[in-house]
């Protein structure tokens, strides 16, 4: 089965899951990873920890790379990654269906915390997030990793050569001056988030319903956006792999809207408060999530066609965290 392939059943599974009585109580890690750089913990030795994630590559890598963190620290880990759709994932997390999950500031500033405008700053914006969300909802940011994977529009060099769009500023002129010109692909998500396209349209100043913004799947949305078939331009994650292999220009986001969506360990208060080794056990791991790691490891799955599992796995062995059992 291709990755591709794998990860659709597994959203599939996901899905008929949720609409049951709830979640299940997960599956076993994909793959027993030993001690590395991360040696046992006997806090975290037996212990079970459900470990979740969006269905999404890049955060499928993620909660595997989680996953293989605590296993190696000796925790009895439970695989719950996959889950469709942000507020799915953070509902299982809020009520104790999943333990810990790599989230974003960004999404959890604007779309959990509901909050209209991000911080400039990626420090402040964190400081923010962990501040609020701790009071608000009990729940628990561990210190952020260097990688910021936030929204953005792209396009094929040819489209942008046709129309001289190279920034979100520009595009917005280009939606007044000539909306089918403009046609833009995006998921039902960053159609309706106030972090995505209404939210960009009302802080670059043009009407977001005078734009043709036919609905897709993320994934399908890159080769289209190359193609320059179905749209001229497309919403993308800044990390992803896709990109650079096929060839897209990412417009500036020349007003900053978009917010920094750095990546930490959360989980709720009193399952840190249980198992407060945890943010030593992650800490080095999410040090090392920069955005050339993350790129590369999101080309591995949806260029190259690899299982993310092995992809997350073999990244863990390279950087030293764990050994291959």
């Amino acid at each position: 089965m291709t990755a591709r392939r794998a990860l659709v059943a597994l959203a599939s599974c996901v899905v008929l899951v949720l609409s049951g009585c709830g979640l299940g109580s997960g599956s076993a890690v994909p793959f027993e990873v030993g001690p590395g750089s991360i040696e046992p913990a006997p806090e975290l030795q037996g212990v079970k920890i459900t470990v979740g994630s969006k269905e999404y590559t890049e955060q499928v890598i993620l909660g595997y790379i989680l996953e293989y963190t605590l296993a190696a620290a000796g925790a009895d880990v439970r695989d719950l990654t996959g889950i469709v759709g942000s507020r799915s994932t953070r509902e299982a997390q809020l009520r104790g269906q999943v333990d810990v999950a790599y989230e974003f500031t960004g999404n959890a500033w604007i779309n959990y915390l509901g909050n209209e405008k991000p911080i400039p700053d990626t420090r402040e914006q964190f400081e923010a997030v962990r501040d609020e969300d701790l009071a608000r909802n009990d729940m628990v940011w561990l210190e952020p990793g260097p990688m910021d994977d936030t929204y953005a529009l792209a396009a094929s060099r040819r489209v942008v050569e046709r129309t001289g769009v190279r920034t979100l500023s520009q595009y917005a002129d280009l939606v007044r001056r000539d909306p089918a010109a403009a046609k833009t692909c995006v998921d039902t998500e960053f159609r309706a988030r106030q972090d995505g396209f209404p939210g960009m349209a009302a802080a670059y100043g043009f009407d977001p319903a005078r734009a043709q913004t036919p609905i897709l799947q993320v994934g399908i949305i890159y080769q289209a956006t190359a193609d320059a078939t179905q749209c001229d331009f497309g919403e993308v994650f800044t990390t992803d792999g896709r990109i650079a292999a096929l060839d897209l220009v990412v417009l500036t986001d020349d007003k900053q809207f978009f917010a920094h969506y750095n990546p930490s360990v959360t989980m709720k208060r009193g399952f840190f408060d249980a198992h407060p080794e945890i943010a030593a056990v992650t800490a080095p791991v999410t040090a090392a999530l920069t955005n050339d790691a993350i790129i590369e490891m999101n080309k591995q799955v949806d260029v190259e066609g690899r299982d993310p599992a092995v992809v997350a796995r073999d990244w863990m062995i390279a950087e030293g965290f764990v050994t291959d059992r």
